[in-house]
């Protein structure tokens, strides 16, 4: 158990996204939006609109927040990147020390990034979740024109769990409703990229072919996020899922269950010693999309465990992935 809450804790560390001497929280407005500061004069530099609400569940708030470059001309382009390691998400971690790692390439690059924190374990399960991460596409995309992005060019990033959410959305987006009057309802949940790092991407085939990521060894200090339950009309209460229906969201969760030609382009970024995250459930998933025609790129970090130091070189990868699908750039050259 020691052993898996210090491989979570790096992975944490790895993933997480802050403002280096992080200002203070702005007061909620009802529009949802938040006092917008300006990060300290470091390279790159940004600025920052705190707590944007994009949904509520449970009677909880939802909120991102905005990191606008401002030493580099945007480009009309956005990242969101989903704060959560092992289904835990919490909006501290967007203040750590971290974010100029994680979050410094993509503002050098020119996109506007948003910090998105959706709910977390051991209150709510991977299915309640990952709901929140496609309310806040469609919120994203509904609001384009306010965050000045173009609605069309969205890409998506994360570590570990929030990895596995950025990939699911890919994979299964909701559709949006044409015919509704609420903007919201109209926008696609779809993203037109997806970068991530080291994540679980197939819960019935976890570290080989028929295992049950249940009679996992590591899983003990994530169970909550999959202690699935339904509502019972009879009881008028929520129950567990039987072991047939617990399988069945299993499989329903599983990027690489859920892999059509319509899935965009993704690019995984693994290490080949991680313990926690197999680098089989990269392999898996990816092969399922060359199956389909999609582009799937694999980037192995030779002798990495679960996390690592410094990324900064992984997540320039990334933001120049993102140039080749989004902005048709290659690295090193401008558009025309």
């Amino acid at each position: 158990m020691r052993t898996f809450l210090r491989l979570l804790a790096t992975a944490l560390l790895v993933i997480v996204i802050d403002v280096t001497g992080g200002a203070s929280r702005g007061a909620e407005t009802q529009a949802g939006t938040q006092a917008t500061t300006t990060q300290p004069t470091t390279l790159p530099t940004w600025k920052r609109q705190q707590d944007v609400i994009y949904g509520r569940t449970a009677g909880t708030a939802l909120t991102f927040d905005v990191f606008t470059p401002t030493a580099e001309k945007p480009n009309g382009a956005a990242v969101i990147i989903v704060v959560s390691g092992g289904w835990l998400s919490s909006h501290e971690v967007l203040d750590s020390p971290m974010i100029s790692v994680f979050i410094g390439p993509f503002i050098r690059h020119g996109y506007t990034v948003f910090g998105v924190v959706p709910a977390s374990q051991p209150k709510f399960t991977i299915n309640e979740i990952a709901e929140n991460v496609d309310k806040s596409v469609k919120f994203i995309r509904a609001n384009a024109e306010r965050f000045k992005i173009d609605g069309g060019k969205i890409a998506i990033t994360g570590g570990s769990a929030g990895g596995h959410l950025s990939l699911l959305q890919a994979t299964k987006p909701s559709a949006g409703k044409k015919l509704s009057l609420d903007a919201l309802e109209r926008a696609s949940g779809r993203v037109q990229a997806a970068a991530v790092l080291f994540p679980p991407t197939d819960f019935l085939n976890y570290r080989a072919e028929g295992k049950n990521i249940m009679d996992d060894p590591m899983l003990d200090p994530f169970a909550a996020a999959f202690d699935f339950h339904e509502m019972d009309n009879t009881q008028h209460k929520l129950v567990p899922v039987s072991r047939r229906r617990h399988t069945e969201i299993l499989r329903e969760l599983s990027p690489a269950q859920n892999i059509s030609k319509n899935t965009p382009p993704c690019l995984i970024i693994h290490g080949d010693k991680d313990e926690l995250v197999p680098i089989q459930q990269a392999t898996i998933f990816l092969d399922k999309l060359k199956a389909q025609g999609v582009t799937a790129e694999l980037i192995v970090k030779k002798g990495a465990a679960h996390g690592w130091g410094n990324a900064e070189v992984e997540i320039e990868q990334m933001a120049q992935f993102f140039d080749k699908i989004l902005l048709g750039r290659e690295a090193g050259k401008e558009t025309p």
